[in-house]
């Protein structure tokens, strides 16, 4: 008897602990979706062409997570970078491709076609999960991804247009690859793999440099590119890492989805851009969809 009256409240300690650590990360991906959503806004805003955008927005976001890294490590920087390992490679290798696919594939296809594909980002993360790692999503989680998957749908107007096989494809390869890096990041959980999203940060700086004119942009526009590499992108891809090592990957991709209805407010707030109705609807079934996984994980 004695013994039970010790470990049970462990148990619960235990328990409880888990739990928050969920609750925290997701909350963190959520408002790194959150900050994703604003990439329309900033690139509204700036007049410089897409590749310098990219290489200043991969700079002052490395730049950001850079920061973040010494201030949390301090004198151990170099060996939480060192950590990674293998793993942190294919992080940063993930992160880094995907972004390039990104921007290759919106040149290919329409912003429907890719927004509707990236929308099964949560399957194909739970189809990795399970091969790799025999990690099943529940059942409620599914069923919120495929009410996400609807709503996505509704918003881009329908199925996927034709005549775009490769955009398409490479908006497939963009949401397979973030979809293995949640997986990677979960997986390896113990161990941070900020060092490598700051990597990845940097290596789409690096990558763009032939094509980009960095020194050709104004002073405001540099301002609104630090604020684009730091707000949207290095914040969201912060959050991101950090929240996806506390909750499943299928989960966080579900959050991920976030950034959907939340991408068309900012420009109807900024310039007066009001959504379709299509647009609402579907984005209200995200909503809805996020927030019915959100209380079942808290039954």
């Amino acid at each position: 008897m004695t013994s039970h009256t010790i470990r049970r409240p462990a148990i619960r300690t235990r328990a409880r602990g888990d739990d928050a650590a969920r609750s925290a990360g997701s909350l963190a991906v959520a408002v790194a979706a959150i900050a994703f959503s604003t990439a329309g806004l900033f690139t509204r805003l700036i007049a410089a062409d897409v590749w310098t955008m990219l290489f200043w927005r991969g700079l002052f976001g490395g730049l950001l997570i850079l920061a973040y890294i010494v201030w949390r490590e301090r004198a151990n920087t170099g060996a939480a970078f060192a950590a990674v390992g293998r793993a942190g490679l294919v992080t940063a290798s993930c992160s880094t491709v995907a972004t390039i696919c990104f921007v290759a594939a919106l040149r290919e296809t329409t912003v429907a076609d890719v927004t509707i594909i990236y929308a099964t980002a949560p399957f194909i993360a739970a189809v990795i999960a399970w091969a790799w790692v025999r990690e099943y999503p529940p059942r409620a989680t599914l069923a919120a991804c495929f009410l996400a998957l609807i709503g996505v749908v509704i918003m881009g107007g329908g199925p996927l247009s034709t005549g775009h096989a490769l955009g398409d494809l490479l908006a497939l390869a963009m949401t397979a690859l973030m979809a293995l890096m949640m997986v990677v990041i979960r997986e390896n959980r113990r161990v941070s793999m900020l060092p490598a999203t700051c990597l990845s940060a940097f290596a789409c700086a690096v990558a763009v440099v032939p094509l980009a004119h960095p020194m050709a942009v104004t002073r405001l526009d540099l301002f609104l590119l630090a604020l684009f590499g730091t707000v949207q992108f290095g914040t969201g891809l912060l959050l991101l890492t950090i929240g996806g090592r506390r909750i499943a990957a299928t989960r966080a991709s579900l959050l991920a989805n976030l950034e959907l209805p939340f991408a068309p407010l900012w420009v109807w707030l900024a310039f007066n851009e009001v959504p379709s109705r299509l647009t609402c609807i579907g984005g209200g079934i995200v909503l809805v969809a996020v927030l019915m996984d959100a209380a079942a994980d808290q039954k």
